[in-house]
């Protein structure tokens, strides 16, 4: 089957794609800039050659001309949790209706939909939304619409599953509002990527809607003891009255690696109970055993050991504060700029050095002064940036798109021998940090790293002055530790 693929570069859209290939199919990705789509590094050449790309926004319908229309099915994975609730309403709507006349262009027979449980009364904006969604896309001529609804996913780098982890590993102690009661059924990964591969080109899905759930019912604050139950850790939970939506979505922000505009929205959605109504069970047409809760968190810790982390929510743009153009960045301007450069020669073995590179930032840290980079995003969390906590999805491999810290990867070229990198935290201005492995005229190969910024009027011209003092600390040790680390021992 030729199948189209929305949301390639999200957290579900770049598992499913190798299951797809895997099983012989051939996958166009629909991604809004391909600069950012990488293909997936576990595949085999073979099964690469039935992976291509379409460049399209859902919001430009004149964008989706040239997308292929011979297709026999598609998913649309296209999900926002950004966003203020009208606008992403109205906005959720419009990308579903531009590509329902798509689809109306096309050969495909089905479309296949991953929405949220909508069993309970008074539904968040963001499960109305889905399900409203749910409607437009039903509305296609010829393809059949396939929904699977789902509650909490339990996966290593989903965002539920990195919130609750943010929490229990952090807070032993934990005052919460009372959405910690409502009730949901939370599924393993695995379990979702089953679903969606069985229920493709299945003719007894065509034209339905299935609750899909793991075989545990729990509350919020059951989820949270089981978690601390998993790593074995002593945690307290006081549940209070007195955090309203807006104090509960700043206490989340704060406390976790997810952005505000997503701690929002996760809030006002957790109000609402998501259990399975059994009468609309998919098990009644693809009989499958799900995880529980306990293995199912047991199976992302075990991913999360071996470095298996095969995509994270801070992955897609709609997540996160980037600009959606920033691969436009790619070069680093000349003028109106302020650069620091740094050029350290080493002795090393090259293949050494450039490990140390790929491994910046996240558990690894920053090689110079791991505090003032802590402290320096305390107060980008304060000011609604990422912050240090969203990491990095894989301690040693970097691909253009990864989340960084506060940065954004906008080339990992190891060949090479150039990383860079783009500011996703507030700043009165853009910046850049590049690092890259020069020659030498003797022969010998130096380090360059290079701090760039284009400040934004008078507050970005103070802000680059008010930090210059610091970089004579940070940058300099920096370089130098880099190119040293795990060397006879000696660490940052």
């Amino acid at each position: 089957m030729k199948i189209l693929l929305t949301g390639a570069t999200g957290y579900i859209g770049q598992r499913l794609l190798p299951l797809l290939v895997g099983a012989g199919h051939d996958v166009v990705c629909l991604v809004r800039d391909p600069r950012r789509f990488s293909l997936p590094d576990t595949l085999p050449e073979a099964l690469l050659a039935r992976i291509s790309v379409a460049q399209g926004d859902l919001l430009k319908p004149d964008s989706l001309a040239a997308v292929p229309t011979d297709i026999d099915a598609a998913y649309y994975l296209v999900h926002s949790m950004s966003g203020g609730s009208e606008d992403f309403f109205q906005l959720e709507q419009q990308s579903a209706h531009h590509f329902t006349q798509y689809l109306n262009t096309t050969t495909a027979r089905q479309v296949i939909y991953l929405s949220g449980i909508a069993n309970d009364s008074g539904l968040s904006v963001h499960l109305r939304s889905r399900y409203q969604v749910e409607a437009v896309l039903g509305e296609a001529q010829k393809a059949q619409l396939t929904v699977l609804r789902a509650s909490i996913i339990i996966g290593s780098g989903s965002a539920s599953f990195e919130i609750i982890r943010d929490l229990v590993e952090k807070l032993p102690v934990m005052v919460t509002p009372r959405w910690l009661n409502s009730r949901c059924q939370p599924i393993g990964i695995r379990d979702i990527m089953f679903y969606l591969t069985e229920v493709l080109d299945n003719p007894a899905c065509f034209g339905r809607a299935f609750d899909v759930g793991g075989p545990d019912v729990l509350t919020y604050r059951q989820m949270l003891l089981g978690l601390a139950a998993e790593r074995r850790y002593k945690r307290w939970i006081v549940t209070v009255p007195v955090l309203t939506p807006r104090l509960s979505s700043w206490w989340l922000y704060l406390v976790t690696s997810t952005t505000f505009s997503l701690a929002q929205s996760l809030v006002e959605s957790l109000k609402n109970d998501t259990v399975c109504d059994p009468a609309k069970s998919i098990s009644t047409v693809i009989p499958h055993e799900c995880m529980n809760y306990q293995a199912a968190l047991a199976l992302a810790f075990q991913r999360i050991e071996q470095n298996e982390v095969v995509s994270s929510w801070s992955d897609a743009l709609s997540s996160g504060t980037m600009r959606q153009d920033y691969m436009d960045a790619i070069q680093i301007p000349k003028n109106g700029m302020f650069f620091d450069r740094q050029l350290l020669p080493f002795q090393r073995p090259v293949p050494e050095v450039l490990d140390n590179i790929w491994r910046i930032g996240g558990d690894r840290g920053w090689y110079k002064t791991d505090w003032l980079w802590r402290l320096r995003g305390i107060m980008d969390k304060a000011v609604g940036g990422p912050g240090l906590r969203r990491g990095r999805r894989s301690p040693s491999r970097l691909r253009a798109g990864d989340p960084l810290d506060f940065w954004r990867v906008l080339v990992a070229d190891k060949a090479s021998r150039r990383l860079l990198l783009y500011a996703e935290m507030k700043l009165p201005g853009e910046a850049w940090l590049q690092f890259r492995i020069v020659d030498q005229q003797d022969g010998s190969h130096a380090v360059e790293q290079l701090a760039a910024y284009r400040p934004r009027g008078l507050a970005g011209r103070l802000y680059w002055y008010s930090v210059l003092p610091f970089h004579g600390i940070i940058f300099k040790g920096m370089v130098k530790n880099l190119v040293e680390y795990g060397e006879r021992g000696i660490a940052a």
